[in-house]
């Protein structure tokens, strides 16, 4: 059965560089696996005031979307980088939505 998709490709207009790094590290404490993609996603920006002690600190935060799975070799995406709108940012939760075949319908990763 063919499922729909729920981040369609026509969508994803945003172009993005993907740095993933595995869970799994080396005898030198580096990751055992990296990848660096470049790809088109749906990203969008999403801002929050956060107020400490001293004083207020805005955070920005986005998220991107991307059609079916980036990384099919790595189990999860948990930790890397993008670059998007000239601007690093770091991944802080990683999602792989699955059909309830098993197969990766989309993929999505949080960033700040």
């Amino acid at each position: 059965m063919k499922y729909p998709d729920l981040v369609p490709k026509w969508l994803c207009r945003t172009p993005i560089h993907v740095h993933l790094e595995s869970e799994n590290i080396t005898n030198l404490g580096e990751p055992a696996e990296t990848l660096d993609l470049d790809l088109m996603c749906n990203f969008q920006d999403k801002a929050k005031t956060i107020l400490t002690a001293e004083k207020k600190l805005v955070q920005i935060t986005g998220s991107a979307m991307f059609c079916g799975d980036i990384a099919p070799e790595m189990a999860s995406l948990s930790s890397g980088t993008v670059t998007v709108f000239g601007e690093e940012r770091r991944i802080e939760q990683g999602m792989k939505a699955r059909n309830p075949d098993g197969t990766v319908n989309f993929c999505q990763l949080e960033v700040i």
